[in-house]
């Protein structure tokens, strides 16, 4: 069954994770994705930032829309207090967020955006995250061997670091992984 008939859906997403995700819902979908700098205003609330962001990935494409067409976009920040952790740049920024995160919780975010050419709906969703004490070697080995530069706050929860190291999660556990997969059903469904 087709729970959404009345849809073109488009994935603006180079995100191999994004992708599985959306397919779990056994609709078809176009991956079409555009460059957007990723640059948020001073002064935003965390659950703020990722949904700014994906609206801003958004914009781009609604002058290209059709009245079948459903886009969606989404980001995702890792906030270890009062600080956002975006991806890193390299290995030592890698590291040193692991390292940060080691032993404590974070929340990780995940702004989403339902886009037609009429209309436009934004949401987001928070996990906790504990992480045990990470091992230097732990922490040298999950970087060499998965490079994790594509992910906010340097680890996927699906990865070896995720099967090791986190104790405890509260929330959704595919938010974790880039998309609150049930959220953006019924977000879907109402739309």
């Amino acid at each position: 069954m087709n729970w959404f008939p009345q849809y073109n859906f488009i994935l603006a997403s180079k995100s191999p994770r994004r992708q599985q995700l959306l397919k779990s819902l056994n609709i078809d979908f176009d991956v079409i994705t555009k460059e957007v700098d990723e640059i948020y205003p001073e002064g935003l609330q965390r659950e703020e930032i990722p949904v700014f962001l994906a609206e801003l990935k958004s914009k781009p494409f609604i002058p290209e829309l059709s009245d079948e067409d459903l886009l969606i976009t989404a980001d995702t920040v890792v906030c270890l207090g009062n600080s956002v952790l975006g991806k890193p740049r390299d290995y030592d920024e890698a590291f040193a967020m692991l390292e940060n995160l080691s032993g404590k919780e974070h929340q990780v975010i995940t702004g989403v955006c339902i886009s037609s050419n009429k209309k436009m709906n934004s949401f987001y969703s928070l996990s906790n995250v504990r992480f045990k004490k990470l091992l230097r070697p732990e922490i040298e080995y999950y970087i060499t061997e998965f490079k994790p530069y594509d992910k906010a706050g340097a680890y996927g929860i699906q990865e070896w670091i995720g099967t090791i190291g986190i104790t405890h999660i509260e929330g959704s556990f595919y938010n974790v992984m880039g998309l609150p997969i049930q959220k953006l059903y019924e977000e879907i469904q109402k739309f």
